[in-house]
């Protein structure tokens, strides 16, 4: 996971396929994570992404979606529009939607391009998927901390690790490939910016990486002219380094 501090917003594209999972109650996720407050019981978050979830949508597609909490997830916020708070002006797209095609092991590659940014007038915080599509927003309302500015920016990947047998899960992130495999092979963010307080897109500064168990799941970060501040994660989950 890559995180970096931010007071408004950001926009990626990220590279998505359909990772495997290991049982219904597990799901396999890559998003941005717009956080506001302590990570304690006030935690606000905005998050969006794409996700294979088949205790959710009950299916193992690939899928689009957004949720938010105001409260460090105890009581408040879900997933989509499965409860009021993300406010959809858009009909031509779903939230919860599959995504199609997906990227394919040294095959064709395919990303989609997320922006979130805060409107300064309003303070609402808004969705735009690709470069013709706002979705929709949070109403600034929603949130303590969100409701002024974001305080940090994270992006990356997550999995349920249920520990089947007492065993790491086999679900895997991203492509389920390792980041020193690279293009065509492993999943990756490109040209991560920030939205400034100006509502500026710019680099991201104060940046780290950090991976709970990096034989199951890894990072690696780059930087360079057509991918901008980049990165690759992911991996298999339980293999002979990760039992």
């Amino acid at each position: 996971m890559w995180k970096g501090i931010s007071t408004m917003g950001q926009k990626q594209p990220l590279m998505y396929g359909n990772p495997k999972y290991n049982s219904q109650n597990e799901f396999s996720l890559s998003q941005l994570w717009i956080l506001g407050g302590s990570f304690g019981q006030d935690l606000n978050s905005i998050e969006a992404g794409w996700q294979v979830s088949p205790d959710l949508y009950g299916d193992n597609n690939t899928r689009l979606f957004t949720y938010w909490t105001s409260d460090a997830y105890q009581a408040t916020g879900c997933y989509n529009l499965l409860c009021s708070g993300f406010i959809q002006i858009n009909s031509e797209i779903a939230m919860g939607a599959s995504i199609s095609p997906v990227s394919g092991y040294s095959n064709s590659q395919y990303d989609i391009s997320i922006l979130v940014w805060k409107d300064p007038k309003e303070g609402h915080w808004w969705m735009q998927f690709g470069n013709d599509y706002v979705l929709g927003y949070w109403p600034s309302f929603l949130f303590s901390y969100l409701a002024e500015s974001a305080s940090m920016i994270e992006w990356g990947g997550e999995v349920v690790n249920s520990e089947p047998d007492g065993l790491h899960t086999s679900t895997q992130m991203g492509s389920g490939r390792f980041p020193e495999e690279g293009f065509g092979k492993s999943s990756y963010f490109r040209n991560v910016q920030v939205v400034d307080a100006s509502n500026n897109l710019k680099a991201p500064k104060g940046i780290g990486t950090f991976t709970e168990q990096s034989n199951c799941y890894d990072v690696q970060t780059g930087n360079n002219g057509d991918w901008g501040h980049y990165f690759y994660y992911g991996g298999p989950g339980r293999n002979e380094n990760c039992p």
